[in-house]
Parts: structure tokens; C-alpha cells; sequence
């Protein structure tokens, strides 16, 4: 059975299981279409509905792609006739029972409330982003809390206000300024004999409502209030009893639980499984960096199991991480802890040893629970724990208490999006919900800590006037508005040794998102070792956050504290050096061809740890890649040439090419502020290179043609013709492309560089190909292939092979024409090259003499460019996917895959942009 549900996140739900890989933008608009069922969508509505004004120049083709996604979808799921297109745009046609918001109102309108209410997930479309979501997520969740509050009138009605209280509770805390909800709690506060409690909840509405609006309650509220204070016979339910005052709450030592404690799900149950499952004492340690929550979360779990441990329920703050404060003392936080069990001081002893055994004598036949938090370390916090009873013990602190047997360990992290956004909103209230894009960046800024997320959300709360995007701005330009969060940091940093605090300021100093011990040894300039066990230590002291084995990164307001009180003495440039050689390395072993253009770089002043294989390469260049650019971005002004040169056929083979682009322009740029003419032609012709790559023909023949008037080189100058050839091939300059290659040709014989030369005889190859002499360009293709497998360049080989897939496709030969391609995918798959795979599966689909087998190679190969972002093969895909569906009579979507096709080949500026425009015309006759 298929299903939609929009009452929470949006998915589509096959036979009880959701299915996934559905696009965020695509399911933006699934759920419009779905909430404007069996109306006709125009394609302009729909593009008013994702981006409102601030419509993208591709906002027509991105409903294209989305609607086929869509479509995509639901055939699979058996839903072929669901989505339709008539004259006017697109309609859904869901069935009774398909859509959980039109069952919502079913089941709301029939008085069926709860049912209603069940079927809600969370907010309404909660993890969709588009221009129209704000407004309608607004409307749908009033429309759940108008059904809870007639849900909440019945319930009272018929004296159910006991079990309504805490569920009451959680709704007003979260809906602060709803004066029906606020009403409503209060009176099934007064029906439970709380009145001065109801008083308080009403006061509460009041102040808020003054605050927030400048308003006063309306007439049925102050009404409500004055029969709760006179104590109202009419507000009594008829025949009730009078209600008996119970005997008083044994008192506790638990501060405070907060009323807006928010997530921290996973924990929870974590926690309270452990202790429900434990028998006899329990000792749970949380820890984590300063502001994470791990006091609130200890108070919120204490509350929360406080019926199970009715014999005490206590709470000490040992002072380990207080401002201006020595942390206590076992034996001083012990007198404290047997005084709140209710020993007299008389019979406290003096020394530690003996509190410490009249501590577990005292708990051994209770049923106690004792919070201790802020403590120091394991030693600080052993004389502390009881010995055989049935007590829990919660334990706090900012390091990992590693040596504290027996200890159940949580690790607790920052919040996840979800909860951090539910935290700010409990406390900042309905203006949350109206700046959904700022509240984002507000979390953003505060790194989703806690800390910061109360902070921040507490001067928004106390400031009226102001709104969350002036928050997120006054964030982004007052780093000191969280004054607070950086002197939690700087307690932690001062309880660090000498070594481990020198170890943090360096690495503030990293421009990189992480670093693993062979970079932080380079870094500080120690061995490798002890680079480790320093890095260790701060992850031990979550000054330092761990997401994969052996790589360490910081919080990102750790990391800007750390930046605050480090000052760069040249360790970057040994970090950036250190990546230089590296990368030199891990290259040496990937492209052992190429290993002479590596040859003028210098060679390490210390060792380097060898890279042992071509795995071990791509694994260090995947999990460094990103570093080594923001290091040279971010690092010294140096001219980083040399980087350049080793970084880029890794670069290029792998599709990185945004990241190609900065190293190169930053090589450009430097390498003419320094003077350094050798380094400027080589960059010219990598950006002309990558450009091509790119599909931007323009700048890659800007970039060419500068290079050719710059370079003497003939190395360098037969890489800026192949390019312009390549670039006069797309554009179907044929006899044009034909001269740059030969002159390309030329130099690469003049300097002897065979890995060139075979390079451009593969590309002239396919001029000789349109220019009708495939016998030449077979002659060509088959030397290039011998000159590839001689020097060892396999993705060269690859190249060649489906080259000759082309050549041997327009000579009548498809079966071996898939032969050569279906070779080339498979090497090309095995060296990760995924930009260079998709043409290979494109040109498969092309010689195919089915069309469905062709959809299933244009598809494979249209995710393929997507995730490289190639265009002229997403283009090539969505061509051919048009042509393929045409030839199977689906003229719907032969147009929908064509219409992208065209403005792909539009913006490229290439001729094909006609030949689609005709299909087109044809098509659509």
C-alpha cells in the first residue's frame, strides 16, 4: 500500500517502509502538489511555490527534473497515474487513505480526535525547505493544536484532568502565548486541587502576553481566573468529590528541571535502560565539552527515575570547571552529601577514609540516587562511590573517566538540527517559528551547543524589538555576545598541561577541518608518537572532537577560542609543507607515469611516512584533500606552484574540479605577485584545462590562448592547443580543432613526451572521425593505445577505448562499438574516475540498438555527471534519454529529459542546442 505524510517529515511510505533517496527539492514539490490535490498546478505556481522572488535562472528545468524524479518514483511504486499533466500544468490524483493531512482532516471533522492527532510525526512538512513551507507549516500546525484543544475541552469535560496534566504542560510550554490551551490548563490544574498553581499559570500568560504582544487576556480567560481564585463552585465537575490534600512530596536536593529541556532522545533511553536493567549500585558517567548540556541532561534523567529511589535524591557540584572557585574536595563534598541523607553533623567524622565508609554504610540499605557533578577526574570523584546497595549514581564532567570500573560511559555531542531548532523555539517562542532560515544560522553560529543556543535564545527572548535574523547578523559581527561560552572554554584550556595547551593553540592555527598525528606532528614539530598521545589527551579532555578513527577536528566555537590565543611562528608553513611532500607521495604511487613533471620539486628536510600502495593513497588524498586546499588558501602567502603541480591529476581524474580551480587561480595569482613565470604558464594551462572540463568554453579558451602567449615551454604549449582543440571540438570547429591538435602533436614529438603525445593523438583521433576519415583516426587510436599501455597510464587507456567505442559506433559496428565502452566504464570505475565513467556508460547507451537498455545506461550515467557536476554529460544523458523514450512512444517524457538537454546545451554555447530544439518541435507535433 502506498502512503504520503506530510504531518511530520515528508515521505512516501511503501507497504510500512518509507522509501529513501528522494531529494529534498523533489519532495518540496511532491508534498505542493499532494497539500493541492486534484487542482491543476501551473509550472509558474509551482516555481512561485520553491523560490518565491528569488527564482533561479534554472527554476524551470529544476520542476522538470523534479517532476520526473517524482514520476520515477512512483512507478516504481505502482502509483503510474498518480501524477498527471494536463493543459495547465500538473495535478495529483491521490486515493482516500493516501495522505495523512487529508485523513487528518477526515478524522478532525468527524469528531475523531485523537485519531487526528496520532497520525502527526512532528511538524508539518518538517525536513522541507521552499518558500511556500513556512506559511503552510504555520497553518497545519494551528490546525492540530485548534483539534488538540477540542480534544483537551472533551477530556475535561469528562474529568480527565489528572491524566491531562503533563502532556497540558509540554503544550503551553512549547505554545506559550495559545490562550485557549493556557485556559485549559489552568482549569484542570484548579480541578486537581493545585490552585495556587493554576494562579501561577495564569499570571504566567499574562506576563508573557504583556511581553511578547502588549496585550491583556481576553474576557473568558480573566473570567477563568477570577473563578479560580474565588474558588468557583461552577467550575467543579458535577457529583465530583472535594479534593483531599495528599500527604506532603518527600523533599529533594535536585536543582531545577527545566521546563524547556529539549532532545536528547537517544540518550534518555539509553540512560534509563542501563539503570533499569542494572541491579545494585549503578555509576553512570556523562561527559563532554564544556556547554554541551551534561548537568541539565543528568537533573532531567534524576527527575525522571526520582520515583524509583525514594530513600534520598541528591545533588553536589564538585567545582571542577567554576570560575574563581578550587574544585571540592572528596571529604568537604562528602560532609555534604551524608548531611543531605539527614546524618547529624556529630556523627560525620573528620578524615576522609572514615566519611567516605559511613557514606556506603549509610547507603547500603537505601534506595538513594546522587547526582555528582563537575568533577575533576576519576580520583577526584572514587571515595565518592557507594559500595553494595541499590543506589544510582550520575557523574558529570568535562574529561572521558576512562579508569572508573564498572562506570557506564556516555559521550554526549553536540544537538542534532532538529533539537537545537526545538530548544531555541521552547525558549524564544512563536517569532522561532516565522525565521526559519535565520533560526538555522543562528544554530549554525552557536555550533548547535547548548550553551550557546540558551544564550543567544535568552537575549532574543529578553529584547522584543528585535528579530532572529538581527540576531544572526548582530552573531556574525559580535563573536563576544557569547562572552559566556568562551569562559567556559577557558577554564578547560587552563586545566590542560603545558605541552597539551601548546598542542591546542596550534592546531586553531590549521586552516583544515581536521588533522590526523602525522599532520599535527608536522605542525608542532614533535615526532609522531607523541604528537598522537597529545591529541589523545584533549580528545580524553573534549577540548578536540572525533567523527573518524585516527582524525581529530575541533567544535567550532573550540576552534575559534583556540584561534583567540594562538599566534603563528611558521608552523603553518611546515603543516603546508608536510602536505607538499605527502601528496608527492601518494601521487608517486597513483600516477607513477607523470613522476617526472614531480621531479623539480624538492625534496622533504625530514622524513616522510611512505605511502605503501594505491589504497593507501586514495584513502590519505580523499581525507586530506580539503585541508591541503584551505592550508593553501588560508596559510602563507607563498606561492604554492609546486602544490599545484603535484595536486592536479588527482584533481582532475577524480572531478574536484572547484577545488582545482582554487588551487590553480591561487597558483596564478601568486606566482605573478612573486615573479615566478613558470609556475604562471603552468597555472594558465590547468585553469584552461579545468575550464574545458568544466564545460565553460569561453574561459577555458581565454585561459588557452593566455597560456600560449606566455609559455616557451613546449611541454606547456602543446597542453594549451590540446585544450583549445578539444574546446573547437565541442563547438564543432572541426578543421580548426584538427590544426591546434597537429601543432599539439608536433611538440609532444619535439619533447619526447609520449604520455602527451598519446593524449592528443586520442583527441585528434575524433576529428579525423567527423572530418570522414575513420580509417586515420583508427590508426591513430590504436598507436595512442600502445603509447598508453607502454608508459603505464591506465586512465589514458580508458580514454582510448571508448574513443574507439565512438569511432566504431559511426562506422555501423555497435556490438564491438559497447565492447570498447563497456571497457572503458570498467576501468574507469576502478580508478574512481566518476566524470569520465559517465561518458563512457553515455557512449554505451549510445550504441545500443534497444532504447530501453539505452535508458538504463543514460540513467546510470546522468548520476554520474550529476555527482560530478560534468555538463556536457549530463546534457549527453538527458539527449539521449530523450531520443530513447520518443523511440519507446513516451513523447511526455522524451520532452520533459529534452527540455533539460536544451538548456544545458545552451548555456555550454554549443551546437546541439539546434538539433535538441528540432527534436523538440517534432516531438511535441
Amino acid at each position: 500500500m502506498l502512503r504520503f505524510t506530510l504531518l511530520g517529515p515528508v515521505q512516501m511510505i511503501v507497504d510500512g517502509a518509507p522509501l529513501a533517496g528522494i531529494a529534498p527539492r523533489h519532495r518540496a514539490v511532491l508534498a505542493y502538489l499532494l497539500l493541492n490535490a486534484n487542482r491543476v498546478i501551473s509550472i509558474e505556481r509551482l516555481i512561485d511555490a520553491m523560490w518565491g522572488y528569488d527564482q533561479p535562472d534554472t527554476a524551470r528545468s529544476q520542476i522538470h527534473a523534479s517532476i520526473t524524479a517524482i514520476r520515477k518514483v512512483l512507478r516504481g511504486a505502482g502509483a503510474v497515474n498518480l501524477l498527471e499533466t494536463r493543459a495547465g500544468g500538473y495535478v495529483a490524483q491521490p486515493e482516500s487513505g493516501q495522505v495523512d493531512a487529508q485523513e487528518f482532516t477526515e478524522l478532525a471533522a468527524a469528531g475523531e480526535l485523537r485519531k487526528a492527532l496520532e497520525l502527526w510525526g512532528g511538524e508539518a512538512l518538517e525536513d522541507v525547505h521552499a518558500h511556500y513551507v513556512t506559511g503552510v507549516r504555520e497553518l497545519w500546525n494551528d490546525r492540530r493544536l485548534s483539534a488538540y484543544e477540542r480534544l483537551v475541552e472533551g477530556e475535561l469535560a469528562a474529568g480527565r484532568h489528572g491524566e491531562l496534566l503533563d502532556e497540558l504542560a509540554a503544550q503551553v510550554t512549547a505554545n506559550p502565548l495559545r490562550e485557549k490551551l493556557n485556559g485549559h490548563l489552568v482549569l484542570a490544574l484548579h480541578r486537581a486541587g493545585r490552585q495556587a498553581d493554576a494562579l501561577a499559570a495564569a499570571r504566567s500568560y499574562r506576563t508573557a502576553l504583556a511581553d511578547e504582544q502588549g496585550l491583556d487576556p481576553g474576557h473568558a480567560f480573566i473570567e477563568l481566573e477570577r473563578a479560580v481564585l474565588a474558588d468557583d463552585p461552577a467550575l467543579r465537575l458535577a457529583g465530583a468529590a472535594p479534593v483531599v490534600a495528599g500527604p506532603p512530596r518527600r523533599s529533594t536536593f535536585l536543582p531545577y528541571d527545566i521546563p524547556d529541556f529539549s532532545g536528547r532522545t537517544t540518550e534518555l533511553d539509553r540512560l534509563i535502560g542501563e539503570v533499569g536493567e542494572q541491579h545494585g549500585p549503578a555509576v553512570v558517567t556523562i561527559d563532554g565539552m564544556a556547554g554541551i548540556g551534561k548537568t541539565t541532561l543528568a537533573v532531567h534523567v534524576a527527575h525522571r527515575l526520582a520515583a524509583r529511589y525514594p530513600d534520598g535524591r541528591l545533588f553536589i557540584d564538585l567545582q571542577a570547571h567554576t570560575a574563581g572557585r578550587e574544585p571540592l574536595d572528596a571529604a568537604a563534598a562528602l560532609e555534604a552529601l551524608l548531611r543531605q541523607l539527614g546524618v547529624p553533623a556529630d556523627r560525620i567524622p573528620v578524615t576522609l577514609v572514615e566519611r567516605s565508609a559511613l557514606w556506603r554504610a549509610e547507603l547500603a540499605d537505601r534506595r538513594a540516587l546522587a547526582v555528582l557533578d563537575n568533577v575533576l577526574d576519576a580520583e577526584h570523584v572514587r571515595p565518592l562511590l557507594p559500595g553494595h546497595s541499590d543506589t544510582l549514581v550520575l557523574i558529570t564532567s568535562r574529561r572521558r573517566l576512562v579508569d572508573l570500573d564498572g562506570a557506564h560511559a556516555l559521550s554526549v555531542d553536540v544537538l542534532g538540527e532538529q533539537d537545537a531548532a526545538e530548544l531555541f523555539e521552547r525558549i524564544v517562542g512563536e517569532r522561532a517559528g516565522r525565521e526559519s532560515e535565520a533560526v538555522r544560522e543562528v544554530l549554525q553560529l552557536c555550533g548547535h551547543l547548548p550553551l550557546a543556543i540558551r544564550i543567544s535564545a535568552a537575549r532574543l527572548q529578553h529584547r522584543p524589538r528585535w528579530t532572529v535574523s538581527y540576531l544572526a547578523g548582530r552573531l556574525r559581527e559580535h563573536r563576544r555576545l557569547l562572552d559566556g561560552v568562551s569562559a567556559a572554554f577557558t577554564l578547560s584550556y587552563e586545566q590542560l598541561d603545558e605541552a597539551e595547551q601548546r598542542m591546542f593553540r596550534l592546531l586553531g592555527l590549521a586552516p583544515g577541518r581536521d588533522i590526523d598525528a602525522c599532520g599535527a606532528a608536522a605542525l608542532a614539530g614533535i615526532p609522531e608518537d607523541e604528537a598522537e598521545e597529545l591529541l589523545e589527551g584533549l580528545l580524553d579532555a573534549h577540548m578536540l572532537l572525533q567523527f573518524e578513527p585516527g582524525r581529530y577536528t575541533f567544535h567550532d566555537l573550540l576552534r575559534e577560542h583556540a584561534r583567540s590565543v594562538a599566534e603563528d611562528d611558521g608552523e603553518v608553513l611546515r603543516l603546508l609543507t608536510y602536505y607538499l611532500h605527502r601528496a608527492r607521495a601518494a601521487m608517486d604511487r597513483l600516477y607513477p607515469y607523470s613522476v617526472g613533471q614531480r621531479e623539480g620539486i624538492p625534496q622533504p628536510a625530514a622524513p616522510i611516512a611512505p605511502i605503501r600502495d594505491a589504497a593507501e593513497a586514495i584513502a590519505w588524498l580523499d581525507a586530506e584533500r580539503s585541508n591541503i586546499i584551505a592550508t593553501a588558501v588560508h596559510g602563507p602567502e607563498i606561492c604554492v606552484g609546486m602544490l599545484a603541480l603535484t595536486m592536479r591529476p588527482f584533481l582532475d581524474r577524480q572531478a574536484h574540479h572547484d577545488d582545482a580551480l582554487t588551487l590553480h587561480t591561487l597558483a596564478l595569482q601568486r606566482s605573478r605577485k612573486f615573479g615566478h613565470r613558470e609556475f604562471e604558464e603552468r597555472a594558465l594551462a590547468d585553469l584552461a584545462w579545468t575550464y574545458w572540463r568544466l564545460g565553460e568554453y569561453e574561459r577555458a579558451d581565454e585561459h588557452a590562448h593566455q597560456a600560449l602567449d606566455a609559455c616557451e615551454e613546449a611541454y606547456e604549449r602543446a597542453r594549451a592547443l590540446l585544450t583549445l582543440g578539444n574546446v573547437a571540438l565541442r563547438r564543432r570547429q572541426d578543421e580548426q580543432a584538427e590544426q591546434y591538435l597537429e601543432q599539439a602533436l608536433d611538440l609532444t614529438r619535439i619533447g619526447a613526451d609520449t604520455w602527451g603525445e598519446a593524449n592528443v593523438l586520442g583527441i585528434l583521433a575524433l576529428a579525423l572521425d567527423r572530418a570522414g576519415r575513420p580509417e586515420e583516426a583508427r590508426r591513430h587510436l590504436d598507436l595512442a593505445l600502445a603509447l598508453h599501455r607502454k608508459v603505464g597510464n591506465p586512465a589514458g587507456e580508458a580514454m582510448i577505448l571508448n574513443h574507439l567505442g565512438v569511432v566504431l559506433r559511426h562506422q555501423g559496428e555497435l556490438a564491438q562499438a559497447r565492447t570498447r565502452h563497456e571497457q572503458a566504464a570498467a576501468l574507469y570505475r576502478k580508478l574512481g574516475s566518476t566524470t569520465d565513467e559517465a561518458a563512457a556508460l553515455n557512449g554505451l547507451a549510445e550504441a545500443a540498438d534497444d532504447p530501453a537498455w539505452a535508458i538504463g545506461e543514460h540513467t546510470a550515467a546522468l548520476v554520474l555527471a550529476d555527482l560530478a557536476r560534468n555538463r556536457p554529460e549530463q546534457a549527453r544523458a538527458h539527449d539521449g534519454l530523450a531520443r530513447a523514450h520518443l523511440a519507446l512512444g513516451r513523447a511526455e517524457q522524451a520532452c520533459e529529459h529534452g527540455r533539460v538537454a536544451l538548456g544545458l546545451y545552451e548555456e555550454l554555447g554549443v551546437p546541439e542546442a539546434g538539433e535538441v530544439r528540432a527534436f523538440l518541435e517534432h516531438a511535441g507535433s
